[in-house]
């Protein structure tokens, strides 16, 4: 009785501390909450690129297009390592949403603890691969010898900054397991406006170039790593953090890994095709390097947009497993599709009409905004095929399912990008036909994910019990 009666304070406790910046997921009118989650993490995501935009502005202003194509040539590299690591990020938000939705604190509170300190473990082991990789891979990749150094420097001081960078992500990922969206967003905008005016002050006033950009994405991620695990740390709610009850625990860790692993190592080689993209445009001249870097960082504001409906269905669905209400997650799969193929054909569109001055921010050369221009008409129209892939993917891994995800997107966005590259793109080497690359496989990979969600849906509905019956054996 006395566990009982405690276990029943505490969830009082948690119910009234955090409905101010939590979301009910489980319960009520769902576009509305979708909305109310999605915005903020657009907002989170938008303003992240933002902050990274000024790293290529700066330097392409202040330092020229080497500068500029030195820093946006690590790119696709830089993601190919971060992204094995953010795939545990989102395995840990998935763990944590269903413990969550399933109201089972204990567990929550083990799951919180080994996510910060995996994150931040992570962090340590990218240090040392990104210090060792730079250089012999950025060569690899054919980046032009009259950018190669600065390249390599940009990396290496970058990737002294990942255990923060990690720490923010694992602890933002948290956040948004309960719905809360909008303290990530003030934590994110605090380090980017001191991004920002390190940015000008070490490259305009002390004429540092790519280092000094490099330097300020450091500090500003390490700011935001420190608010978010203050707020964890000082929260009343049952996801708190206690610094020294930061532990592995086992099984919660084989439950992140599990879902985590495949999703990193789907990001990690979606990005080997990045990779290969990058080193074919490379192939192109310096020029055309920046141009591809200007334009691939217009996308990136169209692609954060729709990305907040990724996680909005990965949260929203796999909480809703957690409390057993599979016509909730049939919803939440159909309403996500609707909104992010509204926000990526407005963006696109605005994209494609407004490419030329979105450009000229980035540069005043004519031949870089020409470059830029020829992949934005390509790409930015389609986009949205881009993000209703991520959301069908997101919708099932809530499901659970870790593995199907994976080799769906790996052997359609992925493999198939890389027989077109040595196959069409050979016999018609061409910068359209590279790009074209992109929608073609997104078209392929999300019909596939949509029968995979059918076919997963249903077999998780036919074994799963009643809400109501979940919630009288909770009770018991």
């Amino acid at each position: 009785m006395a566990d009982a009666r405690e276990s029943t304070v505490y969830e009082g406790k948690h119910l009234c501390m955090g409905q101010k910046n939590e979301i009910d997921m489980c319960n009520g009118p769902l576009l509305g909450k979708l909305l109310w989650f999605s915005v903020p993490l657009m907002a989170s995501g938008i303003l992240q690129l933002l902050f990274n935009a000024a790293d290529i502005i700066v330097v392409g202003q202040f330092t020229g297009s080497d500068a500029m194509a030195a820093v946006g040539s690590t790119s696709a590299l830089n993601n190919l390592i971060v992204n094995l690591f953010l795939g545990l990020s989102a395995g840990g938000s998935v763990v944590m949403a269903q413990f969550y939705g399933a109201r089972d604190w204990k567990n929550v509170e083990e799951v919180v603890h080994t996510s910060v300190l995996l994150g931040f473990l992570c962090g340590l082991g990218l240090i040392a691969v990104g210090y060792f990789l730079a250089a012999p891979v950025l060569t690899l990749m054919g980046t032009p010898p009259e950018v190669l150094d600065q390249a390599i420097l940009y990396m290496r001081i970058v990737f002294a900054g990942m255990p923060a960078m990690m720490v923010y992500d694992f602890g933002a990922g948290i956040l948004r397991a309960v719905g809360d969206t909008r303290r990530p967003l003030a934590f994110l905008f605090a380090g980017g406006v001191i991004n920002v005016f390190l940015n000008i002050f070490f490259v305009r006033n002390l004429h540092m170039g790519v280092a000094g950009v490099a330097i300020a994405t450091t500090v500003s991620q390490c700011i935001s790593a420190v608010l978010v695990i203050a707020c964890l740390v000082r929260s009343e709610a049952n996801y708190r953090v206690c610094l020294r009850h930061l532990r592995i625990v086992k099984d919660k860790l084989f439950r992140i890994l599990r879902i985590g692993l495949p999703a990193g190592v789907q990001g990690a080689v979606f990005s080997i095709s990045n990779v290969l993209i990058q080193s074919s445009v490379n192939s192109f001249g310096h020029i055309a390097m920046a141009g591809n870097t200007a334009a691939a960082n217009i996308e990136g504001f169209v692609y954060t947009a729709m990305n907040s409906f990724y996680q909005a269905s990965l949260n929203f669905t796999s909480q809703n497993v957690g409390a057993r209400k599979p016509e909730r997650v049939a919803k939440v799969l159909a309403y996500t599709l609707a909104c992010v193929t509204a926000v990526g054909l407005c963006l696109g569109l605005t994209a494609v009409f407004a490419g030329r001055q979105l450009l000229a921010i980035y540069s005043s050369d004519p031949e870089v905004i020409a470059y830029g221009l020829d992949r934005i008409h390509v790409i930015c129209l389609p986009y949205f095929l881009c993000g209703m892939m991520d959301v069908a993917c997101g919708s099932i891994r809530g499901l659970g399912a870790a593995v199907t995800p994976t080799v769906v997107t790996l052997l359609g966005a992925c493999g198939l990008r890389i027989v077109w590259i040595y196959t069409v793109f050979a016999m018609h080497r061409s910068l359209f036909v590279l790009y074209l690359s992109y929608p073609i496989t997104w078209t392929v990979t999300l019909a596939v994910h949509l029968f995979c969600f059918a076919l997963f849906f249903r077999r998780w509905r036919e074994r799963q019990p009643a809400a109501a019956d979940v919630q009288r054996i909770g009770e018991r």
